[in-house]
Formats: C-alpha cells, sequence, structure tokens
C-alpha cells in the first residue's frame, strides 16, 4: 500500500496512472471494489494522534521546582496545624496549575482541526454512475469530478480539465489561483509547480476537472504535514526556561539556608523541635508565594493590551517571548502584503504609464516619467484599460468604505485600473454588450470576449507568448495601427517581470459581422494592444514596521511559496536584504536550492538570506530549526496548512485571523485579528514592556522574601526570639506582592523600548546590577527589621508588639522601594509621578490593611500582632524614606551603559 502511496503521480502517463490504480477512467470503480479498498486502505480521514490524558496534563502543571518547595511547605503547616497558611498557598499552587492546563494541548488541537478539514463531500464516478460521497469514503482509484466551489477531497491526478483553476494557498502559499492541465510533469518538480496535480483541502475556483485519487488521508500532503505537527515538540518559551532556572537556584538557596538555620540552632542548645520551627519560618518567609499568581497576572494584563491591537495570545508564556524575538519569519501574501492584486504598470503606444493606488479602491493617479498625465487623448492607453475591463468575469463592488472583488483577484486588478482613469463598467458595457465569450483555458493562455454596439470587437486577454503569435500589427499612442515589432514587447515584458510584476497581454479584432467566436477565429491578424503589469503590492504599514524591527535589532526574513522574483520584488520594497549596487532584487534562495543543502549549509543560508520563496512544509519547518541553531528567539506567522508544522516549531507562532486556516490558528500561540505584519511589531513592543514589568516585579519582591530570610536566620545565630513568625511572612508576602506588586504590571512602556537590541535569550532574567540592588534592599530591610525590633523590646514593648513592628518595616520599606522599581534605569519623577495610578492607589490600600493588621482584636489573635504606640509609625517612616533614598542614589550613580536591565544597547 505504502508503495503506491508514494508513487510520483506528477510523473506518470495518464495511462499507466490508471494501470497502477486498477482504475476505471471512464465509469469509476464498481461498489463492491471500493468498499473492498476502503477495507484496504482505511477512511479518507487522518488517524488521530493518542496523547496524554487530562490527568496526566493536569499533574504536570505541578512539575515545576517552585511549586515543590510550595507543597513541601504546605505539608509542613498541615503537620504542625497551619490549615489557614497552608489552604492559601495551596490556593496559589491550585490557580496556576489550572491555568496551564486550560492553555495546554496546542497540538491535539491543531490535529483534530486538519481532520475537520477533511470532512467534506465529493462528486464520483462510482459503476458508470455519477454519485455524491462523504470525502472519507474515498479510495485510491476514485474518479472524482471537480467543478468550481468545490474543496478537493483528496490528493488526485487530473486526467480531464477544462479552464480549471485552483487556490492552493493554505497548501503551497502560492499568491493566486493555479491554473492545472492535464499531461506529465518532471519527477523533480515542486509540489507548489505540479499543474496535474490536485491537493487535499484546496478550493476550485474555476473550470472544471476529472481525476484519480492518488493518496487519502495521511499519505495526502495534508496527512504528511499533519504527521510533522505531530513530530514537533513544543518548545519552552524563555521565560518558562528562566523562571525554571531560576526557581531551581532559589530552591536549592532555600534549602540549604533552612538547613544552615536547624544546624547552628542545635549548636547554640535549641531544641530540635524550636529549630525545626524556625526553618520553616525560613522557608516560608523566603519563598515568594504571590511570585506565580502576579506573573500569570501580568501576562494576562499583557494579553489584554495586545488584543486591543489585535493580537489575540493563545498562550499566556507567549506574551513575554515576543519581547525575546529575535527574527521574525514572516509569510508575504497578506501579511507583508495586502492580498489585493493592484496593477502599478501599463505600456501602450510604445510609452510606460505607472499607476498609483493600492488596493481594489478606485483611487489614483497616472503618471508617465514621473509628470501627471490625463488619459484623454491617449486612445492607445484607453483602449488597453478597456481591453481589460470588457474581456473580465469579475464584479467590482464597494461594501461600505471598502470595496471588494467578486471573482479572480487578477481580473479584479483590471476593473480597478481602468476604473482609475474613468472607465465605468457600467457604460462600457452598455455600449458594447458580451455577445460570446472563449474562457481562458490552460491549454491556450487566453480569454477572449466578442462585443456588440456601434463598432463591434473582439477583445483578448492572456500570456504574452500566446497573444504575440496571433497579432500581425499593434497601436501607437494615437491608436493608429502600425507594424508590430514583436522584440521590443518582449523586451519590455523582461523589464516589468524584473520587477516582481506579473504581466497580461491585451489584443483585439474586428467583430463586425460575427454572431459568435471559437479558438480557430482567433489564430491570426489581431492587433496587440499592449501590457498591464501587475502584483500584490506591500502594505504601507509593513514597510514601516519592517523598519522599526530593524533598529530594534529583530531580523526580518519571508518564508513564502510563491514565486521568487515576486517574493525579491515585495523584499526589495519592504526593506528586506539589500539591492545590488546595480539596482537589482534582493538575492532569494528557492525551494529547490534549499534542498540541495546539508544542515550546516543551511543555517549558514538561513543567517546571511532574508527571501526564501517556492518552499514546502519540510522546508519551512527546516529553515526554523535552522535559524534557532544559532540561539536565536523565532517568530514564525502563516495562514495555510503548510505552515503549521513551523508554527508550532517556531518560539512563537503568529496566525492570521482574517485568512488564517484553523489549522493554522490552532497551531499557533498568537493570532492577528487584522493579518497585518505591523501588528507584530506592535506585539513585540508590548512583550518588551511585558517582560520589563515582570523584571521590574522580581527585582522588587526579592528583598523581602530575602530580608524576612537573613532576620531569622540572624535571630537563630545571636539566639534571640524570632522578630517574624511563619504566619506573619506569609501574611506579608501575600499582601505586599497582590496589593503592591501587581501594580506594577499596569506601568506604562518606557521610552526608546523599541531602541534597544533583543535580550539575549540565554540572559539570566536578573543581571549582576540587579542583584546587588536586591542584596542591598534586603540588607537595609534586615537592619531595620531586626533593628527595630530590638529597640521596641528595649524600650518595653511586649514580644508582639515588636514583632508587629518588624513585620510593618517589611511593609514601608517595600511600599517606598516600589516608587523606585517603577523603573529600573530612571526616578520616577522622570517617567512622571502619576503616570501609574494603580501604584498609589496600591500604596493606599496596603496601609489600610496593614492598620488592620495592627489594630483590629480579630488579626492579633490569627496572626499574633498587638496595638504599637506612633511613635513606631515614625520610625518605620524613616527606614522607608532611607531606602527610597539610598536606592535613588544608587540609580543616579550607577554609570550610563548599566541602565538598561536585562537588554544590550542598540547596537550590541
Amino acid at each position: 500500500m505504502q508503495d503506491l502511496m508514494d508513487r510520483h503521480w506528477h510523473h506518470l502517463p495518464d495511462a499507466e496512472a490508471v494501470d497502477l490504480l486498477d482504475a476505471d477512467a471512464e465509469r469509476g470503480l464498481d461498489r463492491l471494489e471500493a468498499e473492498e479498498r476502503q477495507r484496504r486502505f482505511g477512511p479518507n480521514a487522518l488517524t488521530p494522534r493518542k496523547g496524554r490524558g487530562p490527568l496526566l496534563r493536569f499533574l504536570d502543571q505541578f512539575n515545576q521546582a517552585l511549586v515543590y518547595v510550595l507543597l513541601a511547605a504546605i505539608l509542613v503547616k498541615l503537620a504542625l496545624g497551619g490549615y489557614v497558611d497552608a489552604g492559601v498557598i495551596f490556593g496559589v499552587v491550585l490557580l496556576n496549575a489550572v491555568i496551564g492546563f486550560v492553555q495546554e494541548s496546542k497540538a491535539a488541537s491543531a490535529l483534530d482541526a486538519l481532520s475537520r478539514s477533511l470532512t467534506t463531500e465529493a462528486t464520483v464516478m462510482r459503476g458508470g454512475e455519477r454519485r455524491r460521497v462523504d470525502a472519507r469514503e474515498l479510495v485510491p482509484g476514485d474518479m472524482v469530478l471537480l467543478a468550481s466551489g468545490d474543496k478537493v477531497p483528496a490528493d488526485l491526478r487530473l486526467l480531464r480539465v477544462r479552464s480549471l483553476k485552483v487556490d492552493e494557498s493554505a497548501l503551497t502559499g502560492e499568491s493566486v489561483p493555479v491554473e492545472k492541465r492535464a499531461g506529465v510533469m518532471d519527477r523533480d518538480t515542486p509540489l507548489a509547480d505540479r499543474a496535474n496535480m490536485a491537493y487535499s483541502s484546496t478550493f476550485v475556483t474555476f473550470g472544471t476537472a476529472a481525476g484519480l485519487v492518488a493518496a487519502t488521508g495521511d499519505n495526502t500532503e495534508v496527512g504528511r504535514i499533519s504527521e510533522l505537527i505531530a513530530r514537533v515538540d513544543p518548545l519552552e518559551t524563555p521565560l518558562t526556561r528562566q523562571i525554571a532556572r531560576f526557581s531551581r537556584l532559589l530552591l536549592f538557596g532555600i534549602l540549604a539556608l533552612a538547613a544552615l538555620t536547624f544546624v547552628i540552632g542545635l549548636l547554640h542548645g535549641e531544641s530540635w523541635i524550636d529549630m525545626f520551627m524556625a526553618a520553616v519560618a525560613l522557608a516560608v518567609a523566603m519563598i515568594p508565594e504571590g511570585l506565580p499568581a502576579v506573573l500569570t497576572i501580568t501576562l494576562a494584563i499583557g494579553v489584554a493590551r495586545m488584543a486591543r491591537r489585535h493580537a489575540v495570545i493563545r498562550r499566556l508564556p507567549a506574551v513575554e517571548t515576543l519581547g525575546s524575538t529575535s527574527v521574525i519569519c514572516s509569510d508575504k501574501t497578506g501579511t507583508l502584503t495586502r492580498n489585493e492584486m493592484t496593477v502599478q504598470r501599463l505600456w501602450a503606444g510604445a510609452d510606460e504609464y505607472a499607476l498609483s493606488g493600492v488596493g481594489y479602491a478606485p483611487e489614483g493617479g497616472l503618471t508617465a516619467d514621473g509628470a501627471r498625465v490625463e488619459p484623454a487623448g491617449r486612445p492607445a492607453l484607453t483602449e488597453l484599460l478597456r481591453a481589460g475591463l470588457l474581456c473580465n468575469d469579475a464584479v467590482l463592488r464597494e461594501d461600505g468604505d471598502a470595496w471588494r472583488i467578486e471573482g479572480d483577484p487578477t481580473e479584479g486588478a483590471l476593473l480597478t485600473a481602468a476604473a482609475k482613469v474613468g472607465l465605468a463598467a457600467a457604460e462600457e458595457h452598455g455600449s458594447a454588450p458580451r455577445l460570446d465569450a472563449v474562457p481562458f483555458e490552460s491549454e491556450h493562455q487566453y480569454m477572449a470576449t466578442l462585443h456588440g454596439g456601434a463598432r463591434p470587437m473582439v477583445y483578448l486577454k492572456g500570456s504574452v507568448e500566446s497573444l504575440l503569435s496571433r497579432c500581425d500589427g499593434a497601436i501607437d499612442r494615437d491608436g493608429t495601427v502600425i507594424p508590430l515589432d514583436p522584440e521590443a514587447v518582449r523586451a519590455r515584458v523582461e523589464a516589468l517581470a524584473a520587477r516582481g510584476l506579473r504581466v497580461l497581454a491585451f489584443a483585439r479584432m474586428d467583430g463586425a459581422g460575427r454572431s459568435g467566436i471559437d479558438h480557430p477565429d482567433l489564430t491570426d491578424r489581431l492587433t496587440f494592444l499592449g501590457l498591464q503589469g501587475m502584483i500584490d503590492p506591500p502594505r504601507e504599514e509593513a514597510v514601516r514596521a519592517v523598519a522599526a524591527c530593524r533598529r530594534a535589532g529583530v531580523s526580518v526574513k519571508m518564508i513564502t511559496g510563491d514565486h521568487a522574483l515576486t517574493a525579491a520584488a515585495i523584499a526589495g520594497q519592504i526593506g528586506l536584504g539589500e539591492r545590488a549596487d546595480d539596482g537589482t532584487l534582493p538575492a532569494a534562495l528557492s525551494g529547490r536550492e534549499l534542498a540541495e543543502l546539508h544542515d550546516d549549509d543551511l543555517i549558514r543560508a538561513a543567517e546571511q538570506t532574508a527571501v526564501f520563496a517556492r518552499v514546502t512544509p519540510e522546508q519551512k519547518l527546516r529553515l526554523v530549526e535552522a535559524i534557532q541553531a544559532r540561539g536565536a528567539v523565532v517568530a514564525m506567522t502563516g495562514d495555510g496548512v503548510n505552515d503549521a508544522p513551523a508554527l508550532r516549531q517556531a518560539d512563537i507562532g503568529v496566525s492570521m485571523g482574517l485568512t488564517g486556516t484553523e489549522v493554522a490558528k490552532e497551531a499557533a500561540d498568537m493570532v492577528l485579528t487584522d493579518d497585518n505584519f505591523a501588528t507584530i511589531e506592535a506585539a513585540v513592543e508590548e512583550g518588551r514592556g511585558v517582560f520589563d514589568n515582570l523584571t521590574k516585579f522580581i527585582t522588587w519582591i526579592l528583598p523581602t522574601n530575602a530580608g524576612q530570610g537573613l532576620v531569622i536566620l540572624v535571630a537563630v545565630l545571636l539566639a534571640q526570639p524570632l522578630p517574624v513568625l511563619p504566619v506573619q511572612a506569609l501574611w506579608i508576602n501575600m499582601t505586599t506582592a497582590v496589593l503592591l506588586g501587581l501594580t506594577l504590571a499596569f506601568e506604562p512602556k518606557e521610552p526608546a523600548l523599541m531602541d534597544r537590541a533583543p535580550r539575549p535569550p540565554g540572559a539570566s532574567i536578573l543581571d549582576a546590577v540587579l542583584l546587588q540592588r536586591i542584596l542591598l534592599v534586603a540588607l537595609m530591610l534586615l537592619a531595620g527589621a531586626f533593628g527595630l525590633f530590638e529597640w521596641a523590646l528595649y524600650h518595653g514593648a511586649s514580644v508582639e508588639q515588636a514583632r508587629t513592628v518588624a513585620v510593618n518595616v517589611f511593609a514601608v520599606g517595600q511600599a517606598f522601594y516600589l516608587l523606585n522599581c517603577r523603573s529600573l534605569r530612571w526616578s520616577m519623577f522622570r517617567i512622571g509621578v502619576f503616570s501609574n495610578p494603580w501604584i498609589w492607589a496600591g500604596i493606599a490600600a496596603m496601609a489600610l490593611v496593614q492598620l488592620a493588621f495592627t489594630y483590629l482584636p480579630i488579626m492579633n489573635r490569627l496572626f499574633h500582632t498587638a496595638p504599637i504606640s506612633a511613635g513606631y509609625w515614625l520610625a518605620l517612616l524613616a527606614v522607608g524614606l532611607v531606602i527610597y533614598g539610598v536606592m535613588g542614589l544608587e540609580k543616579l550613580l550607577r554609570p550610563r551603559g548599566t541602565r538598561e536591565p536585562l537588554v544590550a544597547r542598540q547596537g550590541g
């Protein structure tokens, strides 16, 4: 069976393909044979992949070093009767596990979407009868009939074709419908150029055909993509890798200090039970219980901000990954371009014209040699545009504020070009009504229409080769018929094609006395009218976004299934790669060339080349892997089934929301609701802002945990009562994290964020400067808490009152330090005192809860606190001011080159 499926069907003659499939090209398979083959080959559907069950996926959410510490703390607290403490910690752990569980299983969803994409009906010949069957029932050898609007139900070897065009963009990335024809193709013909094949999940846009089913289910091209998706392991994001590494270091550090505290206490003659309690107190004090929750909430806030900028995040860590992105691999059609064919150049009467305006809106101007011209008085130009308007089956409609095309995009571009110079479709068809037409057929490469009216005329459009051989004359600027110069036409075609333009030729002949036309009527004596060159133009905002990415140190590469020349032309217009001194387009590597490269050569090519064209799904995947091999963080965009494996392999997959297939959306981490590359650049900026705020939060929260741990360690060393009890440490950790630290998630993005280079993927989550800052603040909190604890005891306060003072040192100190952490680079006066009002709301809320913690009787009983006098609050305020002043001075004195946290400066 597999030998049958692996045949190069495009390379086989029709008769041999029919013989190998044991088929009947006229009657199709009979019912019994079809049923036997269904048992042999199975249904025409993708095989579901077995994955982990929901229980295993849920339990896997707890497989993190920091969570292990928290779970151990829960067990210890339960054993010691600390049910409230254990419940709070468990609530935090459970919340994060549920969120992770819900966000999981991207690969399974992608495969489910692929399976759904094959659910359709098909028209087949069975026993000489035309029947409509479920596409799942198709088997190799079935004779399938295709018509306009059909979804191709399996991989077909086409035997009979009439004017067939197939939209293969979802599979190959080809930007316009592909013309199909019968016949034999070379063995090494790339997938996108196999004109005698129609592939599963593509769509028929025009014409009819009959073809043999050559592959079904997992053996189709879509099935092979399914295998690629299943083989790709989901990558960890830079944030998850760094948090995991940070959590492990924190785990070892906390356990080492807890063990040290236990041993030192025993050496001092303390009871092992008391020292065990002290070790537990230290562990609970130093674990940042609020970190997972605030991390999740900060990322969720980033998700909301990105949604407002048309980027929908499907996995929370993807928010931060965008901030680390160093390479963006973008599809061309619809992402960098408008996905609207536009005529840009006209050649008529030996004159070349530029036509401005993009898309299908009939707005633009006509220029020649840089000077604006009017079409009036230029009969050759008007006749060229009239031919494009009348020899046309598309319809241009205004839909609200937008214009849209019903029909072929190429024909839509011709209608728009004519409308831009004042030719109204209704008037032209009214004065020259269509009487007959010869539809486009692949073997003839042209379309012709016969029009009546005062001056009956036949208009033709098609490939240059098909029309030139039929023409013996041309028209000059004034519309006078002159001898045709074929070489001049070919030279102009080459010049237009070198700019990446798709060129169509136009001709006419006298239609007087004709009531109909056919191919024999159009063999010679035609008059050549000129050329129209069109392209899917780049988005203006994409040009700006690419420039912004380059300033930010983010490399942009185009990976497309479209033609190399077209890709290179767009790349040159949007600033990808560099034009040569002679003005030629940036070099583009084709899929055929990529196939010949070994892995090491591919890695070098992926790094040095900006444009890759005519690539297959496997090659897209290889390119992403090659770019990642040099340590780059890769964002990959795509909209088709063919993009899904690369989307999943990339550090962040980005799918198109408007034109993207469900397969691509399910495989992606982020979906663009406007299909615009500029949105990716905006998302990168948001991602950088999110990571900045996460770094600020971690830099802010760790001194509290370190300070509390040091207070307990020093107390044990000096054989003194513990200044902070475990339940008090838990209180201060949770309240400060939620009420103070969370407000940093709302901090606005700092200026010049996109002028920094990408953060190196291997960089630590905290650099040396920030570690020094954390240690400095922890020592100040240690001095303040232990000093005021002893000072209170010295002045006759109870142990409960002294501990209340020590706990409030951390609350007040963290509130003042929060103002320093609003920017790790500048003072809050530089970034705006009130630019983040949540900061002040959080400080006010923290003040209220600490007053309750200190003075409410129920809080005194639960947390072993006691009311304190106003004099202690003045001392607490002094500690906070000292922390704020020292840290402000530290930022001021630090050399300018070290003020940018975690990222290299531009150009680095």
